[in-house]
């Protein structure tokens, strides 16, 4: 069986949800290549070696500019903040490595453009992290709609709703600060929104919206900030929040359909909740991440006495991916997306293909975020050319 080397750059949350994928996949899917964990790269040396040594990374390497010069590295896996994710991705690509790259795509539109360009002049296997796409109960959606069974699409409705920044005295971390992020709750989780309604409805044509942030200045982050809760380090000098800490968006799709999309990290309750409707002249359908395995479905076909959202819990062998896991009714959880990324990524390079969302994607959903801000930031409704498109 041949391997592929894998190095991943950035050791944190991301870090670990793509190095436990790359360790165990070939454990549930057969597969004619295997990944190797290589190297691991982070700048923080005493991070990186705790964390290679705990998830069995052969080595270790804290600067990415001599990883990408090896030449037994196959596969680089991008896990940093955005704001070097163009730097990296680039060097990658340049030195014939496939790219393996955690969302948001990049700071910006441009620089989604220069990865887009550069991966595709180098002919390398190029794969955007949107792993909601991989939830089965996505598919199946997908699959329903390719199918007909809700027709013609009227509307698309998304909300993306966490609570992590409502405390006032959550740090000055680099999500909050625009040089590092690129923006806000909208490069955050409304990417992912954006990423699912191109990837069911179709491509959008153009955008109204507004946004806010609520909480303007934050204690400057210790030494041992947290990512996702508040630090008790931190001291009481304050800095600038630079980004937006909610956005709603308007859209009319190319296909004629309308969308609204919600996007906030300052819902109490709400940790993780990543949903969407969509509606058709057939029927309808609801998903919940926080419900991942089930799909609500409605549908106008059914007799009139018998009509009323189903709920499906795609957990049958015969739902995408599943079949690799455990028998019906044992659900998946948030990991197992980052296994069915990895898995066709793999496949891709293993068969000469392409994976989507890649960079090209990157690009086209990078056409809507920066548009929903600029019409955020002028009151006026942007228009996404067709040659963006």
């Amino acid at each position: 069986m041949k391997e592929l080397n894998v190095a991943i750059i950035g050791c944190q949350f991301m870090g670990k949800a793509h190095t436990n994928a790359w360790a165990n996949v070939s454990h549930f899917f057969d597969l004619d290549v295997k990944p190797v964990m290589k190297v691991a790269c982070d700048s923080n040396e005493a991070v990186l070696s705790a964390f290679a040594e705990k998830w069995g990374w052969q080595e270790t390497e804290t600067d990415w500019h001599k990883l990408i010069e090896r030449d037994d590295i196959d596969i680089i896996d991008i896990t940093t903040p955005p704001g070097i994710h163009k730097d990296i991705a680039v060097a990658a690509a340049k030195a014939g490595k496939h790219v393996f790259c955690e969302k948001p795509v990049a700071l910006s539109l441009a620089e989604a453009e220069e990865m887009r360009d550069a991966a595709e002049a180098a002919g390398i296997v190029h794969y955007l992290n949107h792993e909601y796409r991989r939830c089965p109960a996505v598919a199946l959606a997908r699959q329903l709609i390719d199918e007909g069974c809700i027709g013609r699409i009227f509307h698309w409705r998304g909300a993306y709703l966490q609570d992590w920044l409502a405390d006032p005295d959550f740090p000055l971390t680099w999500h909050l600060c625009k040089e590092t992020a690129g923006s806000g709750a909208q490069a955050g989780i409304n990417s992912h929104s954006v990423d699912l309604a191109r990837f069911l409805v179709g491509e959008i044509k153009s955008v109204v919206a507004m946004k806010t942030t609520f909480i303007k200045e934050r204690p400057l982050p210790g030494a041992g900030a947290g990512t996702f809760k508040a630090d008790s380090s931190a001291g009481t000098e304050k800095g600038n929040v630079t980004v937006e800490d909610a956005i709603s968006m308007v859209v009319e799709f190319e296909n004629g359909a309308m969308g609204s999309f919600e996007a906030s990290t300052f819902a109490p309750g709400r940790k993780n909740y990543n949903y969407f409707e969509i509606y058709g002249d057939k029927g309808s359908i609801l998903f919940d991440l926080e419900r991942m395995n089930e799909l609500q479905f409605f549908s106008r076909e059914d007799p009139q006495h018998a009509q009323g959202f189903r709920t499906i819990l795609a957990t049958e062998s015969c739902h995408k991916y599943i079949a690799n896991w455990w028998p019906p009714g044992h659900s998946i959880g948030f990991e197992h997306e980052f296994h069915h990324g990895v898995v066709d990524f793999l496949k891709a390079i293993q068969e000469g293909g392409s994976v989507s969302p890649n960079f090209e994607d990157g690009v086209k959903g990078m056409q809507v975020l920066e548009a929903g801000l600029q019409a955020a930031e002028t009151g006026t409704r942007v228009e996404i050319s067709s040659s963006m498109r």
